[in-house]
């Protein structure tokens, strides 16, 4: 008989939690739904997200949402296309222990659901919260080598996450969620050398109809793997290089909530979240005068690991430039903002390569290697003028939005059709406020 204790406390935690009772966790979660529908509104006008629902099918029939556009389609289609205009501008949140972007999968699978099966904001809420949860937590369990050796953990942690959040709603058995973690696992899948190209945030949108699918079949009764984390062949002989400890999968589950601590960041620039310190600090500095043209050079300090995400020094285009931190630095330095327009498919702007050429980057071998635990994240900027003198700075840690309302307001471009949804978010609670929620997003952008 198969050993699946590790499991069947995950997928237990997984069914039994309520969320719905802890304020801290509810309010954070409306806050962070807020702010992912403004990334995801924004993103479904981009032209990539219309090349893939030319592809994928996104005219196919069904009564799913797509979130940004007046249609619908099928569920798994729309799972695809919203996951991926929700990731599009690297706006969304980010979670230190997914070491990725968990609203963007979990998300747009749950308002996929929502076309098979009718269940009231309360629900929609703490299922989020569980998916986060259960996303969150086998991120911790992996260790740093998943995401060191190459994977992008939206990807590979999302399926399992999305399966979790759609089992909690939909009352799932403990065996029947078993077996769809196993499932979602098993579609595991996402390299962090797409990092810079359009099948980035296809990642996304691949893990949140992964999820999905993986618990569509469990609840037709379709077989597979009930020990995903405790076979000899587990998610953690293929994924954490040795560095598995699959008991915090469920170990002080929600105590507290993922969400609350050490909770998600809200992105205040929409580029990789490893450039917002940087970034930060161009805009400080633009607010004190510092001119380019005096700047003879520029180091950056980083704990080991801490830019690993940050694949990119000499951009071409503005897609491109949400990996650089010698580009966001110097568009911040010399603009005192970072926009949308900072960062889309047009080619760099020549006055800003100018100023990050000047730059580079070396590693504090002395400081602890970057982990999960936000406290480690950390970067130096040494500027030499040329003057002779320096300029020396640091920022610990990661800015970010508390009230996303602002953020919302700017990503939408004011649009009215969409202004009502914030104050709807803040306070919905039955199956009537979340079907007012599918409708106003129901709309075009544009």
């Amino acid at each position: 008989m198969a050993n699946t204790e590790y499991t069947t406390a995950f997928a237990t935690a997984i069914i039994t939690s309520d969320p719905s009772k802890d304020d801290a966790a509810v309010d954070a979660a409306r806050t962070a739904i807020t702010d992912f529908l403004a990334c995801m509104i924004a993103g479904a006008n981009d032209r990539t997200t219309d090349i893939l629902a030319g592809v994928i099918g996104g005219n196919l029939p069904g009564n799913a949402i797509l979130v940004g556009r007046s249609t619908q389609t099928d569920p798994l289609v729309a799972a695809v296309l919203n996951g991926y205009a929700g990731h599009v501008l690297d706006y969304d949140d980010v979670h230190a222990s997914v070491r990725g972007h968990p609203t963007t999968v979990i998300v747009p699978a749950l308002l996929a659901l929502a076309a098979d099966r009718t269940f009231s904001a309360d629900a929609f809420v703490a299922s989020y919260v569980v998916g986060l949860e259960a996303m969150a937590r086998l991120g911790l369990s992996l260790g740093s080598k998943h995401y060191e050796n190459g994977f992008h953990a939206t990807a590979t942690l999302g399926p399992v996450g999305v399966a979790a959040a759609i089992c909690h709603l939909t009352g799932s058995s403990v065996e029947e969620t078993a077996v769809a973690l196993g499932l979602a696992a098993t579609q595991a899948a996402g390299l962090r050398l797409q990092f810079g190209f359009d099948a980035k945030p296809y990642h996304a949108g691949m893990a949140a109809r992964s999820g999905l699918l993986a618990a569509r079949l469990a609840a037709a009764g379709f077989g597979g793997a009930p020990d995903f984390l405790d076979n000899p062949v587990s998610f953690y002989s293929a994924y954490a290089f040795g560095a598995g400890q699959p008991e915090l999968t469920s170990k002080s589950w929600g105590q507290p909530w993922q969400i609350v601590s050490p909770g998600l960041t809200l992105k205040a620039y929409p580029c990789c979240t490893a450039s917002h310190p940087v970034a930060s600090l161009g805009i400080d500095l633009h607010g004190e005068g510092l001119a380019a043209e005096h700047i003879d050079g520029i180091t950056f300090t980083y704990p080991r690991g801490a830019d690993a995400a940050l694949v990119v020094t000499k951009p071409s285009n503005g897609i491109e430039a949400r990996f650089s931190p010698e580009y966001v630095f110097s568009a911040a330095l010399l603009d005192g903002a970072l926009r949308l327009d900072h960062f889309d498919e047009r080619p760099v702007d020549e006055s800003i390569m100018a100023l990050a050429s000047r730059a580079s980057r070396q590693h504090d071998t002395s400081a602890p290697r970057m982990s999960s635990d936000p406290t480690t994240r950390f970067v130096v900027l040494d500027i030499a003028l040329k003057d002779g003198s320096t300029i020396n700075r640091r920022f610990d840690g990661l800015p970010g939005v508390t009230d996303p309302r602002e953020k919302f307001q700017d990503a939408t471009a004011g649009n009215p059709a969409f202004a009502d949804i914030p104050d709807l978010i803040s306070s919905m609670r039955s199956e009537a406020e979340f079907a007012r929620l599918l409708e106003l997003l129901n709309q075009n952008f544009v």
